[in-house]
């Protein structure tokens, strides 16, 4: 009989929609015009995206004019700790972008902030305005490379369970465990042990090292031996993979 496989990181999809919660900043991109920020936006469930762009914008106009217009949504995720090369991952969804009725925004305003209470929320209709992307590929690329994801994957998919909690973790990890972040950086490959090391990221099913060296920065994933599922099993991750003595004398990082 064989064993079981071991999973060793979010799949892509998963990938996506962390780094679409994670991501501060969004672009949209559509034929004929500049780039037009958004001020906010949010990969729901169904996967499609609602963005809010401003009323007076090119992008706005063109939405409410055309049935269907292609549209590109750029995000960028941005490491929550400071780091030398700031940005983590970039999604781009693509798809085709539709004005939402004017009948409809507050409402959608409303269904968004049970999951999202984004304070940019309270300024649709005035002077914002709210569009949906009907997204049918995502692609995200870091420092590993670059995949594709379709449609149905995207709404199969979850976030991360500690996504949400991953930046103020990783601080505390700096600021209050400097001595586990060294332990970690024993797993590193010989020729990268003399760069600077900090966490970049952590998930559910391992962490990810930045190590900046002289010339250049390398991201090294370290997997945990089990996927954790509350903040009790993470913390216990990465002592034993830090190779803790005292896993039960330790208060939980």
């Amino acid at each position: 009989m064989s064993s079981p496989t071991t999973i060793l990181a979010p799949t892509t999809a998963e990938r996506v929609r962390s780094a679409c919660t994670h991501a501060e900043t969004a672009v949209l991109a559509l034929p004929g015009i500049d780039p037009v920020p958004t001020t906010l936006h949010h990969l729901r469930r169904c996967g499609d995206a609602v963005i809010a762009v401003p009323a007076d914008s090119l992008a706005a106009a063109l939405a409410a004019t055309a049935n269907e217009t292609s549209a590109v949504l750029e995000l960028t995720d941005h490491a929550p700790l400071p780091l030398r090369e700031p940005v983590r991952a970039l999604v781009w969804l693509r798809g085709w972008v539709r004005q939402v009725p004017a009948g409809a925004q507050r409402a959608l305003a409303v269904e968004i902030a049970k999951d999202f209470p984004h304070p940019g929320l309270l300024d649709v209709g005035h002077g914002v305005t709210l569009l949906r992307v009907v997204v049918n590929s995502a692609v995200l690329a870091d420092t590993s490379g670059a995949e594709s994801v379709d449609h149905a994957d995207l709404r199969a998919a979850d976030t991360d369970p500690f996504c949400e909690l991953e930046g103020p973790w990783l601080q505390h990890l700096v600021e209050d465990h400097a001595d586990v972040v060294a332990q970690l950086a024993r797993h590193l490959p010989a020729r990268l042990r003399g760069g600077q090391v900090h966490p970049l990221a952590i998930d559910r099913y391992g962490i990810t090292l930045r190590v900046e060296g002289v010339d250049s920065d390398h991201d090294v994933r370290l997997p945990f031996a089990s996927p954790a599922d509350d903040i009790e099993s993470l913390s216990r991750a990465v002592r034993i993979l830090a190779g803790c003595p005292f896993l039960n004398g330790l208060r939980r990082i």
